[in-house]
């Protein structure tokens, strides 16, 4: 199946879904899917889940509930197919997983 690595600490919430920027040859917008999109169909591997911003978090929920990424950007309105499974490792705090905590103890992702 097709797949995708992206890194929780250099990814945006643009890179992982969509963005829209202005061609510098021929002056028009164009829309360029992040790596949800670019996983139609199979895997999107996020590494250090744990460092990403929540903002970056939050903007992945659409993708992974209704399977589409919505852009509404520049005169763009459209909806990319996001059909994909998504696996996202996070790191342990201190560098170690403590098997006395449960995960939400050991991995600092907010709620």
């Amino acid at each position: 199946p097709r797949s995708v690595y992206t890194t929780g600490k250099g990814a945006s919430a643009v890179g992982l879904t969509a963005g829209v920027h202005k061609d510098p040859l021929t002056k028009e917008w164009t829309l360029e899917g992040g790596a949800l999109v670019l996983a139609d169909q199979g895997v999107c591997l996020i590494d250090e889940f744990d460092k990403m911003s929540e903002q970056d978090r939050t903007s992945i929920h659409e993708a992974m509930e209704q399977q589409t990424i919505s852009v509404s950007k520049a005169g763009i309105v459209t909806s990319l197919q996001a059909r994909c499974a998504v696996i996202a490792a996070a790191n342990p705090i201190g560098g170690r997983y403590d098997s006395t905590f449960n995960l939400t103890e050991n991995v600092e992702l907010t709620d």
